[in-house]
């Protein structure tokens, strides 16, 4: 049962850094498509924040009631 909530653990960590990731990945995007004044980069840029904001709350609250699902 041990190796099971350290592996949950390792997995919310590893589920947060991609949501991380995705969210610094828009942020650049946002911040190229000010530079550029490119509607087009700015909307897909807000999506690609938007999702790493998603993925990464997904991390925190849905990943460790994994350990709940079989304990």
């Amino acid at each position: 049962m041990a190796f099971f909530q350290s592996a949950v653990g390792v997995l919310q960590t590893l589920v947060i850094a991609l949501g991380a990731g995705l969210g610094i990945w828009g942020v650049v995007n946002l911040m190229e498509g000010y530079g550029n004044d490119n509607p087009g980069a700015k909307s897909q840029a807000m999506k690609q924040l938007m999702a790493g904001g998603g993925v990464a709350l997904i991390g925190t609250t849905l990943v460790p009631m994994l350990t709940s699902l079989f304990g």
